[in-house]
């Protein structure tokens, strides 16, 4: 079992969900979040509990991204890295990033299930 971690533009979740939906890939969480790459950031401040806010002069910038996360079975890795690219790529800085990660485990909480089946 693998974690699939994607940063990607706000703008391509929406398509991305219906492209990994289509391969039949329907179980994922999805944050909001804050962050910066190779653009450097270039709208948004973090000032205290109050969020982000727009400033003029920003000390720290960060671009509003979307996190993506879903659990997959071994062999469904590359299917799933290669819906997520073709969906976001524009070839443009702030495509985003995609992260692989071993899991241990899954179970599944009502049935107590493990494994690949507490995800399928």
């Amino acid at each position: 079992m693998k974690e699939i971690v994607a940063v990607l533009r706000m703008n391509k979740v929406q398509h991305t969900r219906d492209a990994l939906a289509e391969k039949g890939h329907y179980a994922m969480t999805v944050k909001n979040v804050l962050g910066r790459g190779k653009q450097k950031g270039l709208q948004y401040e973090l000032e205290g509990d109050s969020g982000p806010q727009f400033t003029e002069s920003p000390r720290i910038h960060y671009i509003p991204k979307r996190l993506l996360m879903l659990l997959v079975t071994d062999d469904h890795v590359e299917e799933v890295v290669e819906t997520i690219i073709k969906a976001n790529q524009t070839g443009n800085i702030g495509d985003g990033k995609i992260f692989i990660c071993p899991v241990e485990d899954a179970i599944r909480v009502r049935t107590k299930e493990t494994g690949d089946r507490a995800i399928l």
